[in-house]
């Protein structure tokens, strides 16, 4: 199977050619290439804090009507 991106390769051959003449140059004329460390990462978020304060309010959903609950409901309604 053929790959669809040879032609691209092909495209950017000159480009890496002339590249690597440079490279080749600038070494040649004495120059050094230095392998240094890659850039720290972002830093990793401090940890979440295990202690709960007691005077905060969990806010949770209340909880649907049941059915007799619904029932009622509508019967009241349809009294007004």
């Amino acid at each position: 199977m053929i790959s669809n991106h040879l032609n691209l390769i092909e495209q950017q051959r000159q480009s890496a050619e002339s590249i690597n003449d440079r490279v080749a140059q600038y070494l040649a004329a004495g120059g050094q290439i230095a392998q240094m460390n890659s850039p720290p990462r972002n830093p990793l978020p401090p940890p979440r804090s295990q202690k709960i304060d007691p005077e905060t309010v969990l806010k949770r959903k209340p909880k649907g009507l049941n059915w007799a609950q619904r029932q009622a409901l509508r019967k009241m309604a349809d009294s007004l």
